[in-house]
């Protein structure tokens, strides 16, 4: 069986015996409207879960189109009223107080709005903003429509100082101000919809992949990491049908003579070709020219997983896709980048948290016995030992108490790291300040100290770090951080392997702008309390 994810509290029987064997290629149900769909079962990208009810429409193009169409009229309007709206206001201002400005423009200025809208818009097209690789993809989107608009501005700055022209940077810095803003919230809202939708099990890509039975399964899970995505995996091919006993991430519709056939009978729109040494360069050429334009996609994974895109550039060469991997690197720069984030960050919020310092401290001295503050040698960067800092949420002895609970059934945490959703050492208050993740505030002083960081890798036990395999210790070339991947990603509710990894991705791929997300998911993964207890 598929193994479910941790987040999910669905229990899905095996995809492969939900059928019977030749249901693939039993006709498609068909709506009035003439939208073929399928209610089989397949697997959720967003979620992991294997759905047999529900229908995802064919072809999938058509919604893309859909989107873009949306996107593209979103766009139009916020960049008119953005402009008009910008020109408007700063004519009236100077209509009203004629000392503001003189003479507004030595250009009509009807003649500059109506060209920055239509320049605007030609970019926001030009630079493929709303290509479908990106739809919904959140951060390529925004950047794309950011760069589009900064081109925007520089060419206007450009034509004025070539020509000479008085254009009136107040409504041209207006207009590009507001109209970033709200293009990003649109599409922002736009995103929200798509997840929506995604949400009911609509507007997904029907996804076969093609592997082996061993890379086949590594891709299956790869999709079912992928929140979001947009994937639904149909199914897969494997070299051989005799091999369907070794494979059970998904349904097995056929071996690699079938592929053009499975994806017509099954209305695949989306083939994605895992490493295997079955499948030659050749046989995937040939494949790739079945498909068609605009309603087939290829992806083509590669046998290296969790390198962040920054680090990936792609160079054609004699007709071969060499996709080039920088090595990872942490230099004193962005060190100290890193740093002075922390620093001015944790002050900040060390200051404006005070009074919540002061009202937490006094909840958890009278909750019973103990310290306010709870002291624990944790690891850090390098492998050094520190001492962290948090809210006291248990009862005194409850390091005592661990030994009795250890052999206790439970669902929460995993094979090195304890979790229990009712542990019974949690006191009343305690158990309110872990679900809102109050309890950790403290930590922002070992921040401002130095031992940790705001972001990072979680920081383990000296205990745990005794289990650790020797890849592992790769997470200690960075401080460990109060909130990191492994907390907006499920955190208690992880497999160990799901948090190494994540860990492992955060210390390669590193970025101040990651950061700045993570802090941002955090919010969001605090509120909804999940994994939290």
């Amino acid at each position: 069986m598929l193994r479910q994810t941790q987040t999910s509290t669905d229990s899905s029987a095996a995809p492969g015996t939900s059928e019977p064997q030749d249901s693939s290629r039993a006709p498609h149900p068909t709506h009035a409207d003439g939208v073929t769909t399928d209610s089989r079962p397949y697997i959720l990208a967003d979620t992991g879960s294997i759905r047999a009810t529900g229908s995802i429409p064919v072809p999938t193009s058509d919604w893309r189109r859909f989107y873009a169409r949306g996107l593209m009229v979103t766009d139009s309007i916020i960049v008119v009223v953005a402009v008009v709206g910008s020109f408007l206001f700063w004519g009236a201002v100077a209509r009203v107080n004629p000392t503001f400005s003189g003479r507004l423009f030595d250009v009509p200025s009807y003649l500059l709005a109506l060209a920055m809208i239509v320049i605007w818009i030609a970019l926001l097209t030009f630079y493929a903003t709303r290509d479908q690789r990106y739809l919904g993809s959140g951060p390529l989107e925004y950047r794309g429509v950011v760069d589009a608009s900064v081109r925007l501005l520089l060419f206007v700055v450009l034509v004025a100082f070539v020509f000479k022209l008085d254009l009136g940077r107040g409504p041209v810095f207006t207009s590009f101000i507001f109209g970033v803003g709200f293009l990003i919230l649109g599409r922002w809202l736009w995103r929200r919809w798509l997840w929506t939708q995604r949400a009911k099990g609509r507007l997904y890509s029907r996804v076969l992949v093609v592997g082996g039975p061993k890379t086949a399964t590594e891709l299956v899970e790869d999709f079912r990491r992928a929140r979001g995505s947009g994937f639904a995996v149909v199914g897969v091919c494997l070299p051989s049908t005799d091999m369907a006993g070794e494979f059970d991430a998904a349904p097995v519709l056929g071996d690699f003579d079938r592929i053009e056939e499975v994806m017509a009978e099954n209305n695949i729109d989306t083939v994605a070709f895992a490493a295997s040494g079955e499948l030659t360069a050749q046989r995937v050429r040939e494949i790739s020219w079945q498909l068609e334009p605009g309603k087939h996609h290829m992806i083509v994974a590669p046998s290296i997983t969790d390198i962040g895109g920054p680090r990936i550039h792609m160079r054609p060469v004699a007709g071969m896709a060499l996709l080039h991997v920088e090595t990872p690197r942490f230099e004193r720069g962005q060190q100290a980048v890193k740093r002075t984030f922390d620093v001015v960050l944790s002050t900040l919020l060390l200051i404006l948290l005070s009074p919540a310092f002061l009202g937490i401290a006094i909840a958890v001295k009278l909750s019973g016995p103990g310290p306010v503050i709870f002291k624990q040698k944790r690891v850090g960067l390098d492998g050094r030992i520190f001492t962290m800092y948090k809210f006291r949420s248990m009862v005194p002895d409850a390091e005592e108490q661990l030994k009795s609970l250890l052999d206790v059934d439970r669902e929460e945490g995993n094979e090195v790291l304890f979790k229990m959703r009712d542990d019974p050492r949690v006191t009343k208050v305690g158990r309110f300040l872990r679900r809102f993740s109050l309890d950790e505030l403290p930590q922002l002083w070992n921040a401002l100290k130095g031992d940790m960081s705001l972001i990072g890798p979680r920081p383990p036990l000296p205990s745990e770090v005794e289990q650790y395999d020797e890849h592992e210790h790769r997470r200690f070339l960075m401080k460990p951080g109060l909130t990191g991947l492994w907390q907006v990603s499920g955190r208690s509710n992880l497999s160990w392997d799901e948090t190494v990894r994540l860990d492992l991705y955060y210390v390669d791929n590193w970025s101040l702008m990651g950061d700045i997300v993570i802090l941002w998911k955090t919010i969001r993964a605090v509120l909804a309390r999940e994994g939290a207890y």
